[in-house]
């Protein structure tokens, strides 16, 4: 549980750090159940001659390394979202009790109600952030989930829809996240509306519209995490160190407001009202977006994204 003081320095700065947010025993769940994930896709990989053939006790961290130097798209099959474009009935994603149970996790929806109310939904815009050092990084590469992510607000990364909607995000640390391994920096100052983004390599804040001053670091241990308020600007640090950094981004909304990503599926994960419409089963999580995933598949594409780069600002 977070303290009046905390709940109060969330409204005012727009982002909090809760340590501890988490158990050990999630933790090592959702650690155990991507490690299966990886020998399940690894040896898929291997099959196929993407990978060097794992030796006997080889480790998460290292199979992931030989995946960046297999120069493929190793990174689909882990996220628990659809990518923004090119799916098809075959797209790869990741859901299973470990990661569900820390979406749902007493103590993240516990501090989730004293921000936002009891009535809440989880919202599709979540992702899995595996983040190597520099060192694995193949030249040009620019996706916000492998390298340093740019300033942005994360309000700017929904439709209008969800304009007025009241969302927290919870940047969740599966490992510590330092200063050297690339934690997130934050704006000083507050920020209380949308500001211009250009959608580029990733959705940027051009460097005109934010007043920096100081970017604060905000660290935190594995377990612990970062809310934000969704209009607070943010980026992240580059991965200087020899270590991966691994996190999650869920977000949460006022269950009946837009969640800015319709074509995805939300669910109720707590309700004082009606709690009989939370979902409490994986497996239907899994089949929501299993379902998503072939109505997108086989529809016109809806761009995810309400940014382009026709702007002056822009160039």
């Amino acid at each position: 549980m977070i303290t009046q003081g905390q709940i109060d320095f969330f409204h005012t700065h727009g982002y909090l750090v809760v340590d501890r947010l988490i158990d050990d025993v999630s933790l090592d769940a959702v650690r155990r159940e991507y490690a299966e994930r990886m020998d399940e896709l690894y040896a898929k990989w291997q099959a196929q001659g993407l990978v060097k053939p794992a030796h006997h006790g080889m480790t998460f961290w290292e199979k992931l390394d030989q995946c960046y130097q297999g120069g493929f798209d190793w990174y689909q099959p882990f996220d628990i979202s659809l990518p923004h474009d090119g799916i098809t009935e075959e797209t790869e994603m990741h859901f299973g009790p470990a990661i569900f149970d820390i979406v749902k996790h007493k103590g993240i929806l516990d501090t989730i109600e004293m921000l936002i109310g009891p009535e809440i939904t989880s919202n599709p815009i979540q992702h899995v952030r595996i983040k190597p050092p520099e060192r694995a990084v193949p030249a040009g590469e620019t996706r916000a989930h492998i390298v340093k992510t740019d300033w942005h607000q994360d309000k700017g990364v929904t439709l209008p829809e969800a304009d007025q909607t009241q969302m927290v995000t919870v940047w969740l640390a599966i490992t510590d996240a330092t200063i050297e391994n690339g934690c997130l920096q934050v704006a000083g100052g507050g920020y209380d509306e949308m500001l211009p983004h250009c959608l580029k390599s990733q959705v940027v804040i051009p460097d005109q519209f934010l007043d920096r001053g100081d970017p604060i670091p905000v660290p935190v241990k594995a377990g612990g995490a970062v809310l934000f308020h969704p209009l607070t600007p943010h980026c992240s640090l580059r991965n200087t160190s020899n270590e991966y950094r691994w996190s999650f981004d869920l977000r949460y909304n006022v269950t009946g407001q837009p969640t800015g990503r319709s074509q995805f599926p939300e669910f109720i994960a707590r309700s004082k009202k009606h709690p009989e419409n939370e979902l409490n089963d994986w497996k239907k999580w899994r089949e929501m977006w299993e379902a998503a995933r072939y109505h997108e598949a086989n529809v016109e594409h809806l761009s995810q994204h309400r940014w382009g780069n026709d702007a002056p600002y822009c160039a």
